[in-house]
């Protein structure tokens, strides 16, 4: 990763939204992205220039901009069509961004649009986000790594955010998963948190 003192930064075309630009670089703002707030809070996943990534929930692409700006390929998964038109016009300056209008709780309908990927990043806002997250795995490669952000709220209101946390790491872990990290993303995101896994061999 790359940082200018204590700021974490990407190297590629700023205006994506609005982002401040340090040294020719763009500002990763850890208040507007989860994943530049786990790098801050813990450790996360070293992006290098060889990675393809699937990313779950890409949202409006600020994030997925970013993350373009490290490695080879960013497959971007979307759902709702207004931010959509957003990622459209990111992918369009990118190009090593395919974005995928799809639902990411069913895998099989862009299984013919994604290869092998060494980072399986999600960012869903369901119930059952653990579930999805496992049901893309058949994406990642052996070795490679998953980071779930955990929206405790957005799994099961009536729950402390602690307890579905606790929950999501045991369903992963019960799945084959192993657990590198997990964080809570506060002050950043708060009711949020980051787990990071590996898949192992077999």
């Amino acid at each position: 990763m790359i940082w200018i003192g204590d700021v974490l930064v990407s190297q590629g075309e700023g205006g994506v939204y609005k982002e401040r630009m340090l040294g020719g670089a763009r500002v990763w703002d850890a208040y507007r992205s989860k994943l530049s707030a786990l790098y801050h809070v813990g450790t996360g996943v070293e992006l290098t220039p060889g990675m393809r990534v699937l990313y779950l929930g890409a949202a409006n692409g600020t994030t997925v901009s970013h993350v373009a700006d490290y490695v080879e390929v960013v497959y971007a998964v979307e759902f709702a069509p207004r931010p959509m038109q957003d990622l459209l016009e990111v992918a369009r300056r990118r190009k090593n961004i395919v974005p995928i209008m799809a639902d990411a709780a069913r895998p099989e309908y862009y299984a013919p649009l994604v290869e092998t990927v060494d980072l399986l990043y999600q960012d869903v806002a369901q119930p059952d986000q653990a579930a999805i997250a496992l049901r893309n795995c058949a994406f990642l490669k052996t070795g490679g790594y998953l980071i779930l952000m955990l929206k405790t709220r957005s799994v099961d209101v009536r729950k402390e955010p602690a307890e579905v946390f606790q929950d999501t790491l045991d369903s992963l872990t019960a799945a084959g998963l192993i657990v590198q990290e997990s964080v809570w993303l506060a002050p950043y995101h708060h009711d949020h948190a980051a787990i990071v896994c590996t898949k192992p061999s077999g």
